[in-house]
């Protein structure tokens, strides 16, 4: 009797065994179908013993590949200590660039917004996508393009993001690209607030007559760093990197600052007085030699410019800039504390970005938006463990869509195919060797500037609207166009352009956006795609 109880008794309990073990089977396999190899997925969790090994190999190649610390700024343009600018101390991004390489002529690939920071995560220019402005939605145009932090999702890497990484404005950034997010607090909002608590009832620090997309305005907050939208942003980046990670992660803190407005903590007006701000030269006759494309450019915000002059407000303007630049520089001292604390110092690939540069009226230009050195000029730093050495420096001319294939390529992963991006992974180790490649800046369709060593050709419309050709060495503001006096110097920068220029893709208008389910449907032809976790 008591041996039919204990053969009972584990039949029983094998039952219980086995029906545990599908279970388990089963989940592992709903989980893993979204990535779309649920049957691989499920025959490896379900105990198929013939993949060990290779399993055991893979992880341990995922868990000693480099984490990438990936740190962004909004609208600095070279105004850092590094690049030789004494207008306001930044003195942590300054440590930052002796920490590896400093790029010295580096540039951002669109001289906007949403159009560089799409062709940098992307790998892929404007000029090849049709994302030339800040009115195209990249995911309802590409479904199925993979961006620089999803394709590190993809490959194993736990992805993590917050702040401004794609364009702000909602509809740009995709939850399915990243594992966790933490969302941009924008000054302009927590400006509200500041002002009702001291019984302030305007709106805006300055009385400008207009403050155009609510965002022209600039002036000191008596608050802390960490008080600010950026600040929470560092807070959170921080707390990420204290905690343990049990495989390697990628980490975007995209900064907002120094974007408009121009808002900065008191302190820094403090050690910044208006008596030692200086403006910009803006020539008197700096545009007579500009053909119709790049006066075109200039205007932009001309408006804004005089609005500005007139109410006697472009010097406190660039204070708040560089006011602005400092504390992006404090945030990102405290942000670099936290790394440093951490356990991942040794085997983290920092790289250090902008997405574009800024006017103060130089060439009679307010903001971004053009083809010239002031608005393409960018820091760009990268610190790459056994690969870069502290203190090199780099004048060799590079744009930005080269971050996705040498991170990629730094990182043991395939580098895909498609890319615009050149790596620059020799350039890493010599700093000096020889490179063919120019940068190239798109600004909508048919505009493009190719920057060299010492030269900048630009054209505008595919030459229809004209050209212009500067020597750097001798005239570092771009005020004489020589395009007339160096034909063979045109012609060979011009087989640098682009052979064509993509159709510009369909505006924001062209999808009603659902925020909720972050999906896009077209309004012509119904195609609904879909950017959610799922």
């Amino acid at each position: 009797m008591c041996c039919n109880i204990a053969v009972l008794l584990t039949f029983v309990l094998s039952l219980i065994s086995s029906s545990a073990t599908l279970q388990t089977c089963e989940v592992n396999r709903i989980k893993a179908e979204p990535n779309g190899c649920g049957s691989c997925k499920f025959a490896e969790d379900s105990g198929d013993n013939t993949n060990e090994s290779i399993r055991t190999s893979a992880t341990t190649v995922e868990r000693t590949r480099p984490n990438v610390l990936f740190i962004s700024v909004d609208d600095m343009n070279d105004w850092v200590g590094c690049l030789g600018s004494d207008r306001v101390p930044t003195p942590n991004i300054d440590a930052l660039a002796d920490r590896g390489l400093l790029f010295t002529n580096a540039h951002a690939p669109s001289p906007k917004c949403a159009p560089s920071r799409a062709a940098i995560l992307t790998g892929k220019r404007a000029s090849t996508t049709g994302l030339y402005s800040n009115s195209h939605w990249w995911r309802p145009g590409f479904p199925d393009m993979v961006t620089l932090p999803h394709y590190f999702k993809q490959n194993g890497y736990h992805v993590a993001g917050g702040g401004k990484v794609h364009h702000h404005t909602p509809g740009f950034n995709p939850p399915d690209q990243w594992h966790e997010y933490f969302s941009l607090i924008g000054d302009n909002e927590l400006i509200k607030d500041y002002l009702e608590k001291q019984g302030d009832k305007r709106r805006y620090l300055t009385d400008m007559p207009r403050h155009p997309k609510g965002s022209l305005d600039w002036g000191a907050m008596e608050v802390d760093d960490m008080e600010m939208g950026d600040g929470h942003t560092v807070e959170w980046a921080a707390e990420f990197l204290s905690r343990e990670h049990d495989k390697p992660f990628f980490l975007a803190v995209g900064l907002f600052q120094p974007h408009l407005p121009f808002y900065a903590p008191k302190k820094y007006f403090d050690q910044l007085p208006l008596d030692r701000v200086t403006l910009p030269v803006n020539k008197a006759d700096d545009l007579d030699d500009i053909p119709e494309g790049g006066r075109m450019m200039a205007e932009d915000r001309r408006n804004d410019l005089r609005m500005i002059e007139k109410h006697g407000g472009l010097k406190h303007c660039v204070q708040s800039y560089l006011c602005s630049i400092a504390h992006a520089d404090a945030l990102i001292g405290r942000l670099l504390e936290a790394f440093d604390k951490s356990a991942y110092r040794d085997n983290t690939i920092v790289v250090f970005w902008s997405d574009h540069g800024y006017h103060f009226g130089e060439k009679d230009h307010f903001a971004k938006n053009t083809l010239w050195e002031r608005s393409t000029h960018v820091p760009f730093i990268f610190v790459a463990p056994g690969k870069t050495r502290p203190k090199s420096r780099c004048d060799q001319p590079i744009d930005l869509t080269c971050l996705f294939p040498t991170l990629t390529n730094l990182c043991g992963l395939p580098i895909p195919e498609g890319l615009d991006g050149f790596d620059v992974t020799s350039l890493l180790h010599t700093p000096d060797s020889s490179w063919e490649h120019p940068a190239i800046i798109d600004f909508m369709k048919g505009n493009t500037s190719v920057r060299t060593k010492y030269w900048r050709y630009i054209q505008y419309a595919e030459g229809e609207r004209g050209e212009e050709l500067y020597n750097l060495r001798s005239d570092p503001d771009e005020w004489y166009n020589i395009v007339a006096d160096h034909p063979t110097v045109v012609a060979k920068l011009k087989r640098a352009l682009p052979t064509s220029y993509a159709a510009t893709r369909p505006s924001k208008g062209d999808y009603r956006f659902n925020a909720e389910a972050y999906q896009w449907k077209n309004k012509k032809t119904g195609k609904v795609t879909y950017g959610g976790k799922r």
